[in-house]
């Protein structure tokens, strides 16, 4: 049994919609980053920087979402959501992986630590328009690589998908255009077929449902 440790409405829908893709049972346990949860030493001993998400497994745990979505692909489900280790289908998937994380985030992230995720005396307010330029530079180069594909590593939907997914809603959620003035329709065609997914979903009723005073409901 695993334990993922997050918060609505952040990265751990990650690990949320992973478990639920491949089937695996789970408990969730909240880390009220409103109520500075994070920052408890109890916490820290699962996450040394004190983020979310983290999963622990019986073997210990393990924080950063990329890494941990595959490593529940290649535990539970490979061939059917990561391609095999050596193949050039898995470096593809480590290529995109490392875009998806370095690149194409980085300027949603930029946009939510100075908007609300640093201290206030650290945000700058000219990083709005920086993130929003970066945003619009990095995404043309996703579409590019995506091209006329169902999934972003081909017609197979593996742990990259949830990535991609995540961070095409996050930009919606920032009021980011993926389609850049509807140039770039593969993105906005990817976005609706990923967020769509019945597993996606599931994790985020139950994320939600883990907020006092709600039920999950719908979007």
């Amino acid at each position: 049994m695993y334990t993922l440790y997050g918060y609505p409405k952040t990265r751990s829908v990650r690990i949320a919609w992973a478990l639920e893709e491949i089937g695996l049972p789970y408990d969730y346990k909240l880390v009220d980053l409103k109520q500075g949860q994070h920052l408890s030493d109890e916490y820290k001993v699962i996450s040394p920087a004190a983020k979310i998400p983290a999963l622990v497994t019986p073997e210990g745990p393990l924080t950063e979402s990329a890494a941990i979505v595959t490593f529940l692909a290649e535990r539970h489900g490979m061939h059917e959501f990561i391609p095999e280790p050596g193949s050039f289908q898995r470096a593809k998937y480590e290529e995109m992986m490392l875009f998806l994380t370095c690149e194409l985030e980085q300027p949603i992230w930029n946009l939510a630590k100075h908007t609300f995720a640093l201290p206030k005396e650290q945000r700058l307010a000219s990083m709005h328009e920086v993130s929003v330029w970066e945003f619009k530079r990095v995404l043309p180069v996703f579409s590019s690589m995506l091209g006329d594909k169902d999934f972003v590593c081909g017609n197979m939907f593996t742990m990259a998908d949830v990535i991609a997914g995540h961070i095409l809603a996050w930009a919606k959620g920032s009021k980011l255009d993926i389609t850049l003035d509807g140039k770039l329709e593969n993105v906005s065609a990817l976005a609706q077929r990923l967020l769509s997914r019945e597993a996606y979903e599931r994790a985020w009723r139950k994320e939600m449902a883990q907020l006092p005073g709600t039920d999950g409901g719908t979007k």
